[in-house]
C-alpha cells in the first residue's frame, strides 16, 4: 500500500473515530470506572404513568443497543488505527494476506480478507 493511500485510511479512520466518540457523547457519557466505556444516559420523560414508563424503558435499551453498536465500533477503528502506527495496516490478521482495498474503502477498520470473513461467519 502507497504511503498516500495509508494516509487517506488513517484521515478516513480518524474521522471515524472522532463521529463515533461523539455519537456516545450524545448518548451518554463516558464511565468514570472503565476508559473508553460509555453508558446510555436513562430518558426521563417526567410522568409517571405507566405509559410513560413503558416508553422510557424501551427507549432505554435502544440507546443501549445504539451504544455497544458504536462502541463495538469505536474498538474496531482505534485497532485499526493501532497497525497503521505498527505497519501491518491492510493485512488479513487469520491469513497475513493483504486486504482487498476495496473492502477497505467500504469498511476501512477490516481486519481480516473476504476470504476468511466468509469463512468465519460459514458463508461458504
Amino acid at each position: 500500500m502507497t504511503p498516500e493511500k495509508l494516509e487517506y485510511f488513517k484521515e478516513r479512520l480518524q474521522d471515524e473515530q472522532e463521529r463515533l466518540v461523539q455519537e456516545l457523547r450524545d448518548l451518554g457519557h463516558e464511565d468514570p470506572h472503565h476508559a473508553g466505556h460509555f453508558e446510555a444516559n436513562y430518558p426521563e420523560t417526567g410522568g409517571d404513568s405507566e405509559d410513560d414508563n413503558a416508553q422510557e424503558v424501551a427507549e432505554y435499551a435502544d440507546e443501549l443497543s445504539i451504544e455497544a453498536r458504536a462502541e463495538s465500533e469505536l474498538k474496531d477503528v482505534e485497532k485499526a488505527l493501532a497497525t497503521i502506527e505498527k505497519g501491518t495496516y491492510g493485512i488479513c490478521k487469520y491469513c497475513s494476506k493483504e486486504i482487498d482495498e476495496k473492502r477497505l474503502e467500504a469498511r476501512p477498520a477490516s481486519s481480516s480478507c473476504i476470504e476468511c470473513k466468509k469463512i468465519l461467519t460459514q458463508e461458504m
